[in-house]
């Protein structure tokens, strides 16, 4: 899976904006905190959920059950809204 590229990645401070281009499904804005931009940023490249798990418990301490489920809920909403292409 990767990021649609109808939608660009912009980045305020520690925000992460993920902005529709005018050829995109979704017309709005996503506006996400740190881990979601590092979500987003690994869906630049080629990847797959269990990648991004992986990236994300590299970059950061945490619980890693707690980590695939906001991973998997990033990729969910990111799914409805037409961000990401299979």
């Amino acid at each position: 899976m990767k990021l649609n590229p109808n939608f660009l990645l912009h980045n305020i401070g520690e925000e992460t904006l993920l902005v529709p281009t005018a050829g995109a499904p979704f017309h709005g804005l996503l506006q996400g905190n740190e881990t979601i931009g590092f979500i987003l940023k690994q869906l630049e490249e080629e990847t797959t959920e269990e990648e991004i798990v992986s990236a994300l418990a590299d970059e950061y301490k945490g619980n890693i059950g707690d980590m695939r489920e906001d991973v998997s809920k990033t990729l969910f909403e990111l799914r409805r809204i037409g961000a990401i292409d299979e």
